[in-house]
């Protein structure tokens, strides 16, 4: 007859395999980029997932780190559903970009409230530098194998409470950007989380009404 174990040898079992998942969850966290972008409002932490969308995670950093969304806005902000930015600067002139970056949407990432994923227009592979972050579930933008959606690639980590300030700024004043605040929230500098590297500053303030 087979004995059963111990209690004690199956309660070190269980400290042992949720010591090892804590160790599998904080290795994750420490082992994806971070990336902080300071804004007019506070700063924003983002936490990308490098291993669910490698070429859009390697896309978002390359602009970061070559200083492109300094003095971008944020300017289409929609309350109950996203906040975006990335690609236009405080006078609504639109910034070149690179190439656009294949669609890695059916990565098993849902745009949950709080998560940052790509902008792109119709076309699925079409995504360079612009990114929503959601402010609520919004899972109907999601992708699957017969159906492309929005890439998601991180989240936010800190600062969500600024993203809601975002979302709570006045709008409508601008004609051509109606879903644009009316004072431009600028992000002043993104870097990766601990980098030191000194980046290129934002453009000058500038909330007067503008054309696109």
């Amino acid at each position: 007859m087979k004995h059963l174990p111990s209690f004690p040898l199956l309660l070190k079992a269980a400290v042992t395999a949720l010591i090892l998942g804590f160790s599998s969850l904080a290795l994750a966290a420490t082992s994806n980029p971070r990336v902080e972008l300071e804004t007019d409002l506070g700063t924003i932490e983002l936490i990308l997932y490098a291993d669910k969308a490698p070429a859009t995670v390697e896309n978002f950093l390359n602009y970061v780190d070559s200083g492109f969304y300094n003095g971008t806005i944020f300017h289409r902000v929609i309350p109950g559903f996203m906040a975006q930015g990335g690609g236009f600067t405080f006078d609504f002139q639109e910034k070149p970009t690179n190439d656009p970056v294949k669609n890695e949407s059916d990565n098993g990432l849902s745009n949950q409230r709080g998560t940052i994923a790509m902008a792109r227009t119709s076309d699925p592979d079409s995504a360079t530098s612009q990114f929503f972050i959601n402010l609520v579930d919004n899972s109907r933008l999601d992708g699957s194998a017969s159906k492309p959606g929005y890439t998601v690639f991180g989240k936010v980590l800190l600062g969500m409470s600024v993203v809601q300030q975002i979302a709570a700024e006045p709008r409508g004043q601008h004609k051509a950007f109606r879903d644009a605040p009316n004072m431009a929230v600028r992000i002043l500098r993104a870097k990766r989380k601990g980098s030191s590297a000194k980046a290129p500053s934002a453009a000058p303030h500038n909330s007067g009404e503008q054309t696109q």
